[in-house]
């Protein structure tokens, strides 16, 4: 496949996104809360025996989808024992999943793992896969770094990436402008998941929209997904690793998300490798972010107990908080996706010629929507900003609308 390369323009994009999601994961300050147009959608459910035969409480079920109906969200569903409890939006919509991206690359490795050809071996170093990178190369010890740091996003390595944005900020606190012994030290870097990315399609001699295609979308059966949806962020003045990002209906992410209920397989064909789904969720790291990210493991982040969600969680997130969710003691997933099309129309214009910083312009653009004229418009309803703390309230009332506490 010919390799695809985004214009300029896309990657001021992708820049903008990973500043906002560096100020998502330190928090908006309280400035998503506002009183909130609530819009009329068409909730597809099951009757409320159904509803309650699979464990899920109907009144408050109704809670979840009302205060959903009051943000920007595009698509939204809860899958129970292969059911869907509940939804909205075009569930066949591709959507840009933004950090998704990363677990589906997990998933990659994890069937890579499981076939009988696979060349990839977790424990190889980046010498031995003849890794390095330039402008800027990489030193003896950063090249001790195995496929599994990688993974594990404890590379160590603070190195420019393509794709990293203001993330940088984080990355310099945690692993500052020294060498770090592999293995010791979690940051969430871009970096690694770039050359992770060069480290498979090197070791598979594919690329990651072929691989994706033949070894996942195609055996789980997604309806969606197709080659092209699969492109690339390369920025040879930082790195010459470059980012894969994919667009994806909620229904495939459902697909995915199903895939990692029935222990990786699919049409009684194993897809994933056996343990790899034990791994993310015992051989994960604390990130010190708590709640909802409180942990990250094999590029899934780990929910902290205090969310109410079940032992055994571990979920997908992306910018303006798409959302894979698998909730294997419910044998539940749940997805959620935003469009963040117009809100980057509007972000990207403030930080560029405005010279805001990327908190200022975030800032401005969730303060705007709170005034009286503004809650009206088609971008306040359709199109603003998720916040944090808004999607953590979700959260809150799905875990509130189990009926069983296990």
């Amino acid at each position: 496949m010919k390799r695809r390369y985004l214009l300029i323009a896309l990657a001021i994009v992708l820049v903008a996104a990973s500043v906002l999601t560096y100020l998502i994961e330190t928090g908006e300050r309280g400035r998503g809360r506002q009183e909130r147009p609530i819009r009329d959608l068409n909730v597809t459910r099951l009757d409320a025996a159904k509803i309650e035969d699979l464990g899920w409480d109907p009144k408050r079920l109704d809670a979840v989808f009302n205060y959903a109906a009051g943000l920007s969200t595009d698509s939204f569903m809860i899958v129970t024992n292969g059911q869907r409890v509940g939804a909205f939006g075009n569930l066949s919509k591709s959507y840009s999943v933004h950090s998704i991206r990363k677990s589906l690359l997990s998933a990659l490795v994890g069937q890579q793992l499981a076939s009988h050809t696979n060349e990839l071996r977790l424990e190889a170093t980046l010498l031995e896969q003849g890794i390095d990178d330039a402008p800027v190369p990489l030193t003896q010890l950063q090249r001790q770094t195995t496929v599994r740091h990688l993974l594990r996003s404890v590379s160590g390595i603070n190195h420019p990436a393509a794709a990293s944005g203001s993330l940088q900020a984080d990355i310099d606190r945690r692993l500052g402008h020294t060498e770090n012994q592999p293995g010791t030290i979690w940051a969430y870097n871009n970096w690694d998941y770039n050359a992770l990315t060069t480290v498979f399609e090197n070791a598979t001699g594919s690329e990651i929209a072929e691989l994706f295609d033949v070894g996942v979308a195609q055996p789980v059966g997604m309806q969606d997904f197709d080659r092209s949806a699969v492109s690339y962020m390369f920025d040879p003045q930082q790195s010459e690793h470059r980012a894969a990002m994919f667009k994806m209906s909620a229904r495939d992410l459902a697909r995915v998300g199903s895939l990692y209920l029935n222990r990786g397989a699919a049409g009684g064909q194993r897809i994933l490798a056996e343990n790899w789904i034990d791994l993310i969720t015992t051989d994960f790291t604390e990130t010190g972010f708590g709640g909802l990210r409180n942990g990250h493991g094999y590029l899934w982040w780990i929910p902290a107990e205090e969310t109410g969600l079940p032992e055994g969680t571990f979920w997908a997130w992306g910018l303006g908080n798409q959302a894979l969710i698998v909730i294997p003691k419910w044998n539940t997933v749940i997805i959620h996706q935003s469009d963040t099309t117009e809100f980057l129309k509007r972000f990207i214009p403030l930080t560029r010629s405005e010279k805001m910083t990327g908190k200022e312009a975030i800032m401005q653009l969730i303060l705007s929507c709170r005034k009286p004229a503004a809650r009206e418009t088609e971008y306040c309803i359709e199109h603003r900003f998720i916040a944090r703390r808004e999607f953590e309230k979700l959260i809150s009332l799905v875990v509130a609308a189990r009926e069983e506490s296990g």
